[in-house]
């Protein structure tokens, strides 16, 4: 069987202030799934193990049923944990202080998604791809809520970071009104947060920017 392509379209993140409890992030999830995703990312930084384990089993399953990967935010022991209870398609996601890609490989095998941010450095995309990565995340790339003090990045980045042969993951205040620009610039996947869960109806919001990107991809 021929595993659906994860690598190019649209990577939607969780945001908690978004998404306060179980009823919200479910729902509002199992919309943008429908919707059409390519990942999705959970993103949690609070300490309450206990939710963060439910929250995350619960979107594993539905994730599986949609054959889109869950990507866990910065924690490898949960990425494990959860992959340990079947759900195979799980995967972890790197910032520069959480650890390194040789120590997620190992914990999660070979097959499992380990994706890492890049900032606006290339040098940090080339130790990623030494280090075995599957993905390199660069941005933010406008202005952002949820990164507002990040660095700013070029587009041009993304067209550099192509020789590396990995996805680029362009990051940071990607909307529908700027997504075609970085698919133009060469983002394989366009990661979005408030442009996904950020107002009603996450499904509508999806499709309309999966719509975006392939109008970018038919121009480029």
């Amino acid at each position: 069987m021929i595993e659906p392509d994860w690598t190019r379209g649209l990577y939607a993140i969780t945001d908690a202030a978004l998404l306060p409890d179980d009823e919200h992030l479910l729902n509002a999830c199992e919309a943008a799934l429908r919707g059409g995703l390519a990942l999705l990312q959970y993103r949690d930084k609070s300490d309450d193990g206990e939710k963060r384990w439910r929250q995350a089993s619960e979107l594993a399953a539905r994730c599986a049923a949609y054959e889109v990967p869950l990507i866990i935010n910065d924690d490898v022991a949960l990425a494990a944990r959860l992959r340990s209870a079947g759900h195979r398609r799980v995967g972890v996601h790197l910032g520069q202080q959480d650890g390194h890609v040789d120590e997620a490989r190992y914990r999660l095998g070979p097959s499992a998604i380990v994706g890492v941010t890049c900032h606006d450095r290339l040098d940090l995309a080339e130790r990623a791809v030494a280090e075995g990565a599957s993905y390199l995340a660069f941005g933010r790339f406008f202005d952002s809520r949820t990164k507002p003090s990040a660095s700013p990045a070029s587009l041009s980045l993304l067209e550099q970071a192509g020789r590396f042969g990995l996805p680029r993951v362009a990051i940071g205040g990607v909307r529908a009104d700027n997504i075609a620009a970085v698919r133009r610039a060469g983002a394989d996947l366009a990661a979005a947060v408030d442009a996904v869960f950020g107002g009603q109806d996450p499904e509508a919001r999806v499709s309309e920017l999966n719509r975006q990107l392939a109008t970018a991809a038919l121009d480029s």
